[in-house]
This record gives structure tokens, sequence and C-alpha cells, in this order.
């Protein structure tokens, strides 16, 4: 899935672009923030977080929810994919200065969750978003059934150690014409570093907690 060429079939010369029409994306939309600060702190070392969302038209929107979906989904997932981490790769300077990533997948009105979950949550997008982004964890994730204009944040955690509390942060977004009812927004995140400031421990540095902590606090 590395080449333009296992993607298109038609070689190098025809563009992910063209790819992307192909399966139905009308917009694509890259957000980018750089922290500088967190509350009342600076932040000694800058992180950059960044989401790259297609915005598709539902493939199976107004179908029967008996409608099988792996087709579509073999088709479609690997080209969002790709397309989604190139963005990624290109805004936050490649893969070698990723940490952290996370996926989302909302469907419009008049689709399924299960169908913005088809998309995303099968090894078509999932082990290729891995592959991109040079990550070895499960993607964590979000997935909702929505109008335009919600709000759509993105969870993500540490891309080869998800058990690393330092990198667990969210990046929202809002797209004001997506998805109509017909759509679904497909989006990967990634994050070149932790959340500012991180001081809560990690698993490696808790004490064993059991239900007997409550003794002696609640009455």
């Amino acid at each position: 899935m590395g080449t333009l060429t296992t993607l298109t079939g038609r070689g190098p010369a025809a563009s992910l672009e063209e790819a992307a029409r192909a399966v139905g994306v009308r917009r694509i939309v890259v957000q980018q923030e750089e922290i500088l600060r967190d509350g009342p702190g600076i932040v000694p070392t800058s992180v950059t977080q960044a989401a790259a969302a297609a915005v598709i038209r539902n493939p199976w929107a107004g179908s029967d929810v008996s409608t099988d979906l792996a087709p579509e989904t073999e088709r479609i997932a690997p080209v969002l994919a790709k397309v989604l981490t190139d963005r990624l790769n290109a805004v936050l300077g490649g893969s070698d200065e990723i940490e952290a990533f996370g996926k989302s997948a909302v469907v419009g009105l008049s689709g399924e969750t299960e169908h913005a979950a088809a998309l995303v949550h099968t090894p078509f997008f999932g082990n290729l978003v891995r592959e991109f982004l040079d990550g070895s964890s499960i993607l964590c994730f979000s997935d909702d059934r929505s109008e335009p204009g919600t709000s759509i944040a993105v969870p993500m955690w540490h891309k080869t150690a998800a058990a690393t509390r330092s990198h667990y942060q969210t990046i929202t977004l809002n797209l004001n014409d997506a998805p109509h009812p017909d759509e679904i927004v497909v989006i990967a995140a990634a994050s070149t570093g932790p959340r500012p400031h991180p001081r809560i421990g990690d698993r490696t540095t808790d004490r064993p907690v059991t239900a007997e902590i409550l003794e002696g606090i609640l009455p």
C-alpha cells in the first residue's frame, strides 16, 4: 500500500486525489495546532497536533441494516488511510516526528453509526494508518452520528506504547457543512509529543489501588 500504483491500479501518474474522488471524497480538511502555553504555564518544548478529515459520500446511505458493508469498506478505507496520513506526515514533519495518533468517524443522520465504524474499525484503515505513521498501538477512537457543525473530538495516545498516560490527548474539529445526511467524515489525528506539563505518573509508577482505598473516605 506504499505506492499510488497499489491504490489506483493506474501507475504513479495517477494521483491520489483522483483515487479520493473515485471513492466519493468531497472535501479534505487539515487542522494544525501548535501548543505554546497551557493554563498559566509556558510549554518548554512546543507540541504540534494535527487532524486530517475526509468528507465522503456515504456509500450505504438509505440501505437496509442487513447490508454487507465489507465490499465498500475494502474499496474505500485504504484510500482514506493513505490520503489522511499523507496530510499528517506533511504538516507534522514525517512519521519520525509523530508520537501519538488516533482516529474518528462521524456519519450523517441518514446513515448508521455502523457506517462510520466500517471505515475506521477494520484493518483496511487501522493497519494502514499504523503502517504509514510507523506505529504499533491499537488506535484509540471516537465515532458518532450527527448533523453538520457538530464538534468532533478525536482522542490520541502513544503510537507504540498505548498505556503511556503522558500522551493521552484530544484534538477537536468543527466542520460547518459536514457531514451532510448522506455523508461520513473520517479523521486521522496525530501529535508530535505529549500533553503539556504531564505529571500524573504512569502504570510503571502506580502503586496498587483497589476499592479498599474508600475505607475511611466514604461514610
